[in-house]
């Protein structure tokens, strides 16, 4: 039987959602929301634009999103000073929290996965993987 790579992808997405729910559940964070926190985290000072752009989101999705993070207090959404028409994602202390312990969990999660193959498999899987990307580079 042939390898059902697509399967695999989706089985193991799901074993990353599941991790990622069980652990930030106490942090009211879901998986919808998590994207946007590690986005945010990664590019301090973007606009709802450019996150919903990055992520596949559609407009009202991503505002309603954005809209759950402020009152969470997760992030901040402030007019950017330059441009008063744009405004200005930042995490917040408390979203500066959950992307550490987001973060940490996507490591130790990768780190659980990859301990069940050898040296020479991981960078086996990892080539392959970026070549299936198309650019080499992740």
């Amino acid at each position: 039987m042939k390898v059902k790579l697509a399967y695999y992808i989706s089985e193991l997405r799901r074993d990353f959602v599941k991790e990622c729910s069980r652990k930030l559940q106490e942090d009211d964070l879901t998986p919808g929301l998590l994207y946007p926190v590690l986005y945010i985290g990664r590019h301090p000072g973007c606009s709802p634009k450019e996150l919903t752009e990055a992520l596949h989101m559609d407009w009202g999705l991503s505002q309603r999103t954005l809209d759950r993070l402020v009152a969470s207090h997760l992030i901040s959404r402030e007019k950017n000073p330059l441009d008063r028409r744009r405004f200005s994602l930042n995490l917040t202390k408390e979203g500066l929290q959950v992307f550490q312990k987001s973060h940490d969990i996507i490591v130790s999660w990768n780190e659980e996965k990859l301990a069940l193959l050898t040296p020479q498999e991981q960078t086996c899987l990892e080539s392959a993987l970026k070549k299936m990307l198309g650019n080499g580079t992740v």
